[in-house]
């Protein structure tokens, strides 16, 4: 078999993209890669079609049981001999037996399993295809899921001589790539890199003011969607769950901190509708291959840049239009900071962290084209304007606020430095409020010297003084302190330039194209009717098979049926996604539900 024929009859696609092709030659050559693909650009045909193709097992190390699950399941839709064997394995002697008997063409299991004592023997005795290392960024301790185990597995490559290895990432900064390759063995000029820019994504950024009533109008935007709620603490997933549910909107909390069997239950809930919001912490979504998720919210500050590329990456997998919204406050710098002095490693690991953090704020804090700001972190070369980010789409005004950010600063340091930014606020606007004269601050010569800027302004204002360090929190009580940018900014010596969002053109709707991320603006007005008759298909066939609706077919395939039409076995045959598997096992379906909207 050919790498294109397995592609077609398997995958039921015609071409590769971007730089599979190549990837998959090397393998089948026997040479060993490092793959740093976007999300959604197709890294697991880069391992699973020449696991198709070489003699024995293809052996894939993942790191999660979920993910495992996930491509086991999609694969096996497609006719794929595939299997996975971790800590919840109900029957590993029988994957053994296929295994041995050249059953098997492809077996996920955890690094974990593959280091246990006497995996590497029981592995020994069978033939092997390819070692596949997925999310490869945790064997580096740059990456931001850094995990020990995945250090050892040089050891167990090296055991099986002559077994390529293709390690597989979609975030990794040129320092955690060299790491990788190095780690695991790969010489460095093995190196792939096909780019970052993941262009259907809309990258949106917000200050924090009433994140409850943030999130409610931007979930407003995305009715019967399914997309995840990145929240910064276990506790606040559950309050904001519980306010969307109260709200009418589908939501489950997602954390570490839940029983198992809730944990279980909720991700098998998300993974298999079509309109469900999950709010999670990090512990959540490493590998989800749900397609479908039309945005990703971050309530709460990333760790870093690459955890934020990553977990914003969970949308839009399958390449139709989808939304970041990322909404902050300056206590999240305060809180990451905090987190890097307090960690383990050694200085060189704080700074490298702090750079990364750096990076993060400067891309909240630019009034420029935010994917620009992105990719140039990892080392790209892109175009000033993307015109698909809330800065290219409505380019913000830039407020000379020198002056003003001198007056907060003071105000900080004339009130003890022991309160937050509302408190300084309402000192500035000439609020007498009751703190204000508890304290007497009402009695301050700066009391109401800022009543001409708007309170949110102060606030925007005291968000980015913090996230350039010229405020800081105080570990005592929590409210801000002069940092140590502030000197300069109090003596005149630096500028500072405040972003203000232009009021939208009345009777544009530039802007708020496919801002609901749906992809369905592309489907003719006559074709919708037929769109969503194919999607009711493929929910009852999803039922009735037990898997989530994405593994029949993607919103992109029904599209192409909804407006191809096909009226016969060999004309859906040639729709994009419809493999010989599934064009069997589903097909029939699909052509009735086409020939009854002829009628």
């Amino acid at each position: 078999m050919t790498p294109r024929h397995v592609l077609k009859t398997v995958f039921g696609h015609d071409e590769f993209r971007g730089p599979q092709a190549r990837i998959i030659d090397d393998v089948l050559a026997g040479q060993d890669v490092v793959a740093i693909m976007p999300t959604g650009a197709g890294k697991s045909i880069c391992y699973q079609v020449p696991s198709l193709i070489r003699p024995g097992t293809g052996l894939v190390i993942s790191p999660l049981i979920a993910l495992m699950e996930d491509q086991v399941r999609s694969l096996r839709a497609a006719g794929v001999r595939a299997a996975t064997l971790n800590s919840q394995s109900a029957d590993s002697g029988q994957v053994w037996r296929d295994m041995a008997d050249g059953q098997l063409d492809l077996l996920y299991v955890s690094p974990e399993r593959a280091l246990s004592e006497g995996f590497a023997a029981l592995v020994a005795r069978v033939e092997i295809a390819l070692i596949a290392i997925d999310e490869a960024h945790c064997v580096s301790q740059w990456g931001h899921d850094f995990r020990p185990e995945y250090r050892r597995l040089k050891p167990f490559c090296d055991a099986l001589a002559g077994v390529p290895r293709i390690a597989l990432t979609a975030t990794a900064d040129r320092e955690t790539r060299a790491d990788i390759a190095h780690q695991l063995g790969i010489a460095a000029d093995r190196v792939t890199l096909s780019g970052f820019d993941r262009p259907n994504i809309r990258y949106q950024v917000a200050g924090r003011d009433n994140l409850k009533q943030q999130l409610l109008t931007f979930l407003g935007q995305h009715r019967d969607q399914a997309g995840i709620i990145y929240a910064p603490t276990r506790n606040a997933t559950e309050t904001i769950a519980a306010f969307l549910g109260e709200k009418g909107i589908r939501a489950r909390p997602y954390h570490a901190g839940l029983d198992p069997v809730s944990r279980a239950r909720h991700q098998a809930e998300f993974v298999s509708t079509e309109d469900m919001v999950m709010v999670a912490t990090i512990a959540f979504g490493m590998g989800i291959d749900k397609p479908d998720v039309r945005f990703v919210a971050h309530a709460g500050l990333p760790r870093s840049i690459e955890a934020y590329y990553q977990e914003t990456g969970r949308a839009g997998r399958d390449g139709d239009p989808a939304v970041a919204q990322l909404i902050w406050g300056g206590e999240d710098v305060a809180r990451q900071r905090g987190f890097i002095a307090a960690s383990d490693g050694n200085e060189a690991f704080k700074a490298g962290e702090a750079r990364r953090l750096n990076a993060l704020i400067a891309f909240l804090d630019t009034g420029g084209c935010r994917r620009a700001e992105l990719l140039r972190y990892f080392g790209e070369t892109p175009p000033a304007s993307c015109g698909n980010c809330d800065n290219c789409l409505n380019p913000p005004l830039q407020l000379d606020a020198t002056e003003a950010a001198r007056k907060f600063l003071s105000a900080v340091y004339r009130t003890g430095q022991r309160f937050g930014a509302g408190h300084i606020t309402d000192v500035l606007a000439g609020k007498a409020s009751e703190k204000v004269a508890k304290f007497r601050h009402d009695g301050l010569a700066l009391f109401g010297i800022g009543r001409d800027w708007p309170a949110e302004q102060w606030k925007a204002l005291a968000r980015q003084l913090e996230a350039m360090d010229a405020l800081e929190r105080d570990a005592a009580h929590g409210g801000l302190v002069l940092g140590p940018a502030a000197r300069a900014i109090l003596k005149g010596e630096v500028a500072i330039s405040l972003k203000q969002a232009p009021p939208r053109p009345r009777g544009s709707r530039r802007s708020d194209s496919n801002i609901d991320g749906s992809g369905d603006t592309a489907l003719a007005a006559a074709d919708q009717p037929l769109f969503e008759a194919l999607r009711a298909v493929r929910r009852e066939l999803a039922a009735d098979a037990g898997v989530p609706p994405y593994v029949v077919f993607h919103d992109s395939t029904l599209r192409a049926m909804a407006t191809s039409r096909p009226g016969d076995r060999d004309a859906l045959a040639r729709v994009p996604g419809v493999g010989a598997s599934k064009l069997d096992r589903w097909g029939p379906a699909f052509l009735a539900a086409i020939a009854s909207s002829a009628d």
